[in-house]
């Protein structure tokens, strides 16, 4: 069966929890990570949250496997010590890395509503 991006993203998001932005904030507060995985452009152009770590969705598989060179430590370091909130422009990105996190060990979710959600729900943002 041949599938669209919508039908990709609606597949992982039925596997993948969402939290509210404000959940994802006070989770951070107690240890658990924020990972933006927007372009590098996307974050010049409408900021970042402060303290998230920054890993472009096309190479996250890279950064998260802990037994690739390139691994990210401060990805790794949450498999099995925390949970990681994954956030994007809206969603979609989110779904599809969170729901890759989700089968290499992590526990993952998705920022519900994405920066755009993160921004309307009054809470700071790094330009």
């Amino acid at each position: 069966m041949t599938m669209t991006m919508k039908d990709l993203v609606a597949d992982a998001r039925s596997r993948v929890a969402a939290v509210s932005p404000q959940e994802a904030e006070t989770a951070v507060r107690k240890g658990d990570l924020i990972l933006d995985v927007r372009e590098p452009a996307e974050l010049e152009k409408d900021g970042r949250v402060a303290g998230a770590l920054h890993i472009p969705r096309g190479i996250l598989e890279t950064r998260a496997d802990a037994t690739a060179q390139t691994a990210e430590a401060r990805l790794v370091d949450t498999r099995g010590a925390g949970r990681v909130h994954v956030l994007c422009a809206s969603g979609g990105r989110a779904a599809l890395a969170a729901d890759t996190l989700q089968t290499m060990g992590y526990k993952a979710d998705l920022i519900e509503g994405g920066l755009g959600g993160w921004k309307s729900a009054g809470l700071p943002v790094e330009n």
